[in-house]
């Protein structure tokens, strides 16, 4: 009982000495708690700020901020119009969305060459579609932005002073009007192995196929308007073969290195033989008079190139039979061929190959093709045989002039007459040109599909994945 009632009473002092071991324990991080937490603030708020920019800077790289991106703007001053794409790319070169798209596209007509005799307002055309192109990519990049103009057939075709006139003048232009940045050569005159190299890259790169070997890579023919363009991938062996040409002549191979891989690229461009050209080219094998080509009851003129062509239907009307004979007169198809294998007006063929088995046909193609109602003008893409377009041919080389608007709606009013020449043309440039089967497939190409988005399949993507890797 004694015992019970000391233990009840026992003081605080007694217990502190009692349970001095634990308390000791426990004080401890309690104490330093309070001396990092109080003594020692600055250091603290240092340490977070450090940690905060850290962050700050990984989301920068993680949302792949301006810094990786390269912009190019790249301007296709073609034969029958003025083009301009605009295109983003990050530290992968894989390409990022301009707003809600993969590239500002904008065009307009006429061409440069139109304005042969006046080179101020050849360059001034250009200034809507500058502006354009100027307003998405962000100022602080403009001057790091390359701006390229590259003029093909319709400047090609016109040589002499009056294009470098016009050129001068779109120089000017830049320098006075844009704030992107100018390259040394960077408005000119495309060869035509230029062309057909950078159309053959920028259908490749979009379908994904650069880098692996050459029979994987599809080969490309390009029907503008002045010129048509062929580019396919060959073998080592095939390119070793390569005939030799006169010195100031592109040569037939082209050697590349894409994506850790060497490609062997047989590329060739037909001058006079885009579709427009082409139109000229038959007008001058029937003379003055009339052309089978022409649709009935037509009586007019065609003007290309600064020439004027008398463009009048036969009495009897238009004929595909007699269009196909003065087309492969104007192809030169039997000219000599002085190489193991030629196309047309003697030029080697570059040996055929698994390169050229998968042929994806752009520009006019695409656009007769639709126009004439044997493919969607909607689809970015369209699987067709040669003989589609002779097909169409025989229908449109039967119908009247008069009738046309009804039948080809879509067709602008100064194609009307020729529409029955442009299909027998087409036809016969992939049949009796390039020497295709008229019952294989091909791929008529607008735009290719890149990730969830369609791209135009056009030389200037290529261009632009050049000026930005230098």
């Amino acid at each position: 009982m004694i015992k019970r009632s000391m233990a009840k009473h026992e003081s605080i002092s007694d217990k502190i000495h009692k349970y001095r071991g634990v308390l000791l324990v426990i004080s401890i991080p309690i104490v330093l708690i309070i001396f990092f937490l109080y003594v020692l603030p600055g250091k603290s708020a240092s340490d977070a700020a450090v940690l905060e920019e850290i962050e700050l800077n990984s989301r920068r790289v993680g949302a792949n901020s301006r810094g990786n991106r390269n912009y190019a703007v790249i301007f296709d001053a073609g034969s029958s119009g003025s083009r301009v794409h605009v295109y983003c790319f990050d530290h992968n070169l894989d390409l990022v969305p301009i707003g809600s798209d993969l590239e500002l596209f904008e065009q307009l007509k006429p061409g440069l060459s139109y304005y042969a005799n006046d080179p101020q307002t050849a360059a001034n055309s250009l200034s809507s579609l500058l502006d354009k192109a100027e307003s998405v990519v962000p100022m602080d990049l403009r001057s790091k932005t390359p701006v390229r103009v590259g003029a093909t057939a319709g400047l090609r075709a016109l040589g002499g002073d009056a294009s470098d006139k016009i050129l001068q003048s779109v120089r000017e232009l830049l320098k006075s009007r844009s704030t992107l940045k100018s390259e040394e050569n960077g408005v000119k005159i495309l060869d035509g192995s230029q062309e057909g190299s950078y159309e053959w890259v920028t259908i490749n790169y979009l379908l994904g196929n650069l880098g692996r070997t050459y029979r994987d890579t599809v080969g490309i023919v390009d029907l503008g308007g002045g010129s048509v363009q062929m580019a396919y991938a060959i073998s080592e062996n095939a390119a070793s073969r390569a005939p030799s040409l006169p010195a100031g002549q592109d040569s037939y191979v082209n050697e590349m290195y894409l994506k850790g891989s060497k490609y062997h690229l047989y590329v060739h461009s037909y001058l006079h033989h885009g579709l427009l050209a082409a139109r000229a080219e038959i007008l001058k094998v029937s003379e003055e008079s009339g052309n089978p080509c022409i649709l009935e009851d037509f009586d007019g003129t065609y003007q290309y190139g600064g020439e004027e062509y008398k463009a009048s239907a036969l009495s009897s009307g238009s004929s595909m039979e007699e269009c196909r004979r003065l087309t492969l007169k104007a192809l030169k198809v039997n000219d000599s061929c002085t190489h193991m294998k030629c196309t047309f007006g003697g030029i080697w063929n570059g040996g055929g190959g698994d390169g050229q088995k998968n042929l994806f046909v752009a520009s006019f193609f695409f656009d007769r093709a639709a126009e004439a109602g044997f493919i969607k003008a909607s689809d970015p893409v369209a699987k067709v045989q040669p003989r589609s377009f002779v097909d169409a041919a025989k229908r449109a080389c039967q119908t009247k002039y008069a009738d046309a608007k009804t039948t080809y709606k879509d067709l602008g009013e100064n194609n009307l007459p020729y529409i029955c020449m442009d299909l027998v043309y087409e036809y016969t440039l992939l049949v009796d040109g390039f020497g295709l089967d008229p019952y294989q497939y091909i791929t008529l190409v607008k735009k290719v599909k890149y990730r969830n988005s369609f791209v135009e399949a056009a030389w200037p993507l290529g261009s632009a994945i050049e000026a930005v890797s230098s």
